[in-house]
């Protein structure tokens, strides 16, 4: 790496390993069943691991009404009520319930002398609805007795949800001001479509769909939520599988890491005729973006700057096609004192964040990783060109640190590299390249750099995009980001885990950044 290497390297350095002298203080969590505040001791608090809240085993499931035994010597758990045995073993992924093998998304761990289990297992495996509010750090609770209540109190066609804690319910239209307004209006879908799955990365909500959706979106005034109702729609036999379904057709899903949000929360709505509603639970007010071109995908964006929107495939997800695009007057960046332009790139995600998995198991961090360490060795041989790095190994720095690399050091150009994916389940399978920008300034950029990818990638062209990305949004020099294949796709994969394939990348990359800065 050229001289600006070493000072992105002390400048992260700064930033990643000291980011301040305060000691960490503890968390204290809480647990809520039926509607009462279980008394937890503070060597027994709710933790997450790997995105997945973590409780108490005894305290919960003897709570619930559920003995539990425990030896000492082989560290196992059982738990057992009437014809349900469920048995545990601490740091072993696979359970035993009644018989059945069932594979946990984090094993049991010893805190101290507390073991502590997943929250979604214990909702399965118990039939208790379970929900986790990241704000207040509360598990919420309810008993299969206590739904059962709730289900025969409904009425024959509206699914029960828990009523121990209003924030865990579906809204009813009393909490709406007046109807829906700014909604988009629902329709009837001939046939019904079924949801597969639920995932949320870089800010935005991907729901996956069998079928063709006509949402319904709007805001609550009361509090800070985004409602999304699917109508004719019901969960589809596989979304017990990758997320948390209780037996009263509800679940929650853990969101970390991403201060706008604080659950999502999803339940059959319902039943004649079907509809499911996802609740995004805010911190505070939050502008949106909705994006369905009906392929299978329905995604909510909260990385817009005051975007409502306006169709069903919403203002900020055009895909425009170069040839058709008025480019804007842009000066190219003035040249330094050196005579020679900065660049930064970026290798998206990293270090704790694998960012997506391919069909394989292979993370998108290890992708990003080697094409950028390509991209350096080629732009280490052009005389007129700096360089630095947002990463040069398997470290994580913060979407912000990223932009803030770019920004302080005023360089003249940002690209970050990706690769896409699709939840598990989704019917469409899309394959290609995709090239996004977030400001007016940026589109020649992403114009140029594009016309070299598509052809030294051999995919589709999925077109260039504009979209309301973090790190192309909070920079202030011409900024894109490549999405560079898909993950979720069986030969994109195949080559974007290939060095010939990231090799004629990063060589499309360095092409494109030569031409525009006239090079």
């Amino acid at each position: 790496m050229k001289k600006y290497g070493f000072w992105a390297f002390l400048l992260l350095l700064l930033v990643v390993v000291f980011p301040g002298s305060s000691h960490a203080e503890s968390v204290e969590t809480h647990i809520n069943l039926d509607g009462n505040e279980l008394t937890i001791s503070k060597d027994a608090q709710v933790q997450i691991v790997n995105g997945s809240v973590m409780v108490p085993l005894r305290l919960v499931t003897e709570q619930l009404g559920y003995s539990v035994k425990w030896d000492n010597v082989t560290k196992t758990a059982i738990i057992a009520q009437a014809n349900t045995t469920l048995k545990l073993v601490v740091n072993n992924t696979t359970a035993e319930a009644s018989g059945r093998q069932v594979q946990l998304d984090n094993p049991p761990f010893l805190s101290g002398n507390i073991t502590l289990v997943p929250l979604r297992f214990v909702g399965e495996e118990t039939g208790t609805t379970v929900g986790w509010d990241n704000l207040s750090k509360t598990v919420y609770l309810t008993s299969a007795a206590k739904t059962a209540e709730n289900n025969v109190s409904t009425a024959t066609n509206q699914i029960a949800v828990p009523d121990s804690e209003p924030s865990l319910l579906p809204e009813t239209e009393t909490e709406i001001s007046g109807s829906p307004a700014g909604a988009e209006s629902a329709s009837e879908n001939s046939s019904q479509a079924e949801l597969t799955n639920l995932s949320f990365s870089e800010n935005r909500l991907i729901i996956a769909v069998n079928g063709k959706l006509s949402p319904s979106t709007f805001t609550m005034t009361a509090k800070d939520r985004i409602i999304i109702d699917l109508p004719n729609t019901r969960f589809a036999s596989s979304f017990a599988q990758s997320q948390s379904l209780a037996n009263s057709q509800s679940g929650q899903m853990t969101v970390t890491e991403y201060p706008d949000v604080s659950a999502v929360r999803y339940s059959l709505f319902s039943n004649s005729p079907a509809a499911i509603r996802v609740v995004i639970d805010l911190n505070s007010a939050k502008t949106y973006s909705v994006i369905n071109n009906n392929d299978g995908l329905l995604i909510i964006d909260l990385n817009g700057t005051g975007i409502v929107p306006e169709s069903p495939t919403g203002p900020d997800t055009t895909i425009a096609d170069p040839a058709d695009i008025p480019l804007p007057s842009v000066t190219p960046p003035p040249i330094t004192t050196s005579g020679k332009r900065l660049v930064v790139i970026d290798a998206g995600h990293g270090g704790k964040d694998p960012g997506g998995i391919s069909l394989n198991k292979h993370n998108e961090k290890d992708f990003t990783l080697a094409t950028v360490l390509k991209v350096a060795e080629l732009l280490k041989n052009e005389p007129n060109i700096n360089f630095v790095l947002t990463r040069s190994d398997d470290s994580y720095p913060t979407l912000q640190q990223r932009a803030k690399i770019a920004n302080d050091l005023k360089a003249d150009l940002f690209l970050s590299i990706h690769a896409n994916s699709i939840p598990a389940g989704t019917t469409s399978n899309p394959s290609g390249f995709e090239t996004y920008y977030s400001r007016p300034e940026s589109l020649q950029f992403a114009t140029t750099v594009h016309k070299y990818l598509v052809p030294a990638s051999g995919l589709s062209d999925r077109g260039i995009r504009k979209s309301s990305l973090y790190v192309t949004r909070e920079t202030k020099m011409p900024a894109i980001l490549l999405e560079c294949g898909y993950l979720s796709n069986a030969n994109d994969e195949a080559q974007l885990y290939s060095a010939d394939y990231q090799q004629r990348i990063a060589a499309a990359v360095v092409a494109g950044i030569k031409e525009y800065l006239g090079l």
